[in-house]
């Protein structure tokens, strides 16, 4: 399964073939046919992972010691996980013809956002914490070099910011700190307590 996976996130849906994935892995096409007939069948596997690392995940949010609003944000900035794999993956799969791994990942949007609904009361503050979140990770994943750009090196900044000619990262972005952006929120769902209550 890590071996589509990875095809999926490095090449894309047409390159995950059977023959790549059997390569990959390091096991024959035969072998790999016995545990799925077909790559719909990799497909259906790998949503259906995704389903399980979202429970999962979902399950830790509501367990942890500082609460599901909490735990999403600091998580939210973690990348190089067999999530964040996944995650990918099955967002290659949706871009192809795989309505299902749309739904899955439909599924694990709607988990989090019941999940943080659950603490905060507050659908539109919800739903605002989960797009924080899903802002928080597409700024960790860009900064740490999955473009293949250089995120810090020993060219000289002339200050020259052409679009598109240097995309790299010079340090932290005001917010970056997590502590200040949970103190936020928590400001936020007070002021929305009291607006309704």
């Amino acid at each position: 399964m890590r071996a589509f996976a990875s095809l999926l996130v490095e090449q894309g849906e047409r390159a995950a073939t059977l023959e790549a994935v059997a390569e990959r892995a390091g096991v024959s096409k035969g072998g790999l046919l016995y545990h799925f007939g077909s790559k719909d069948a990799l497909a259906d596997g790998l949503t259906a992972h995704l389903r399980e690392l979202t429970a999962a995940d979902v399950e830790a949010m509501r367990a942890a010691p500082a609460g599901a609003v909490d735990y999403l944000i600091r998580t939210s900035t973690l990348v190089d996980t067999e999530f964040e794999l996944v995650y990918l993956a099955v967002s290659r799969l949706a871009q192809g013809s795989y309505p299902r791994a749309r739904a899955a990942l439909d599924g694990a949007h709607d988990a989090w956002t019941r999940t943080v609904l659950d603490e905060v009361g507050d659908p539109v503050v919800a739903n605002a914490i989960v797009l924080l979140s899903d802002g928080l990770y597409a700024h960790a994943a860009l900064s740490s070099d999955v473009l293949g750009r250089d995120t810090g090196g020993d060219e000289e900044d002339d200050g020259d910011d052409t679009a598109g000619e240097d995309l790299a990262f010079r340090g932290p972005r005001p917010g970056d700190d997590v502590d200040d952006l949970l103190r936020l929120i928590g400001e936020l769902v007070a002021l929305r307590r009291a607006s309704t209550g």
